[in-house]
């Protein structure tokens, strides 16, 4: 097939900036329960996820959360709640354990959630007015899923003119296949796709190596 095996163009290094930013995608227990409709299997992500959140608490920076949540009947989720049935498990009052953020990455006091009805977390929400209000140029991410909603996020990030880092081991999907064509495609058009440890040097010494 033509093109089947074509590489992608060449694109340049984001370089990162000095105020930055972590945000945590949809880190809910629905994605880490086995009998949940949307289990996916990412125990790793999470404690990836934990540590990278840890650094960031320690470095001071600001840290965003999102989760999802729709009004009973799912009115307020338009197509992708009919597209997707297991989003039911998010309808208030429905499965509030499965909606309840994954143990060690709770948010603290201080620390805003921003409940989404959509991939993106900035579709919908205040996001990139609250980044842009503290002066923010560079957007860690962490969460799920890596081909779902932490691919619309990163690239969101870029549109609204945001660094976005995409931190390899703290975001998961249910397969390895789009979990890595999605990580392919961020780094080769959209984003920085970062290893922890890379993320927790630039944490400390706010400059990656």
């Amino acid at each position: 097939m033509t093109g089947a095996n074509t590489p992608a163009p060449a694109s340049r290094t984001l370089s990162p900036g000095s105020r930055p930013a972590l945000l945590v995608v949809d880190f809910v227990r629905a994605y880490l329960e086995p009998g949940s409709p949307l289990y996916a299997g990412v125990e790793d992500a999470r404690a990836a996820a934990a540590r990278l959140l840890a650094a960031a608490r320690a470095a001071g920076i600001p840290v965003m959360h999102t989760n999802v949540a729709y009004e009973p009947g799912g009115a307020d989720g338009g197509v992708f709640f009919r597209k997707l049935p297991a989003l039911a498990s998010f309808e208030r009052g429905r499965h509030p354990e499965l909606a309840a953020f994954a143990e060690g990455l709770e948010p603290r006091a201080g620390e805003p959630v921003f409940t989404k009805q959509y991939a993106s977390a900035f579709f919908g929400t205040r996001l990139a007015e609250t980044l842009h209000a503290a002066r923010i140029d560079t957007l860690l991410i962490a969460g799920l899923s890596t081909s779902g909603c932490v691919r619309a996020s990163a690239v969101d990030a870029c549109q609204h003119g945001f660094v976005p880092l995409v931190v390899r081991e703290a975001v998961g999907d249910r397969h390895p296949a789009p979990h890595e064509a999605s990580l392919f495609d961020l780094q080769a058009k959209y984003a920085e796709v970062i290893s922890l440890a890379e993320a927790e040097t630039y944490l400390s010494g706010r400059s990656l190596a």
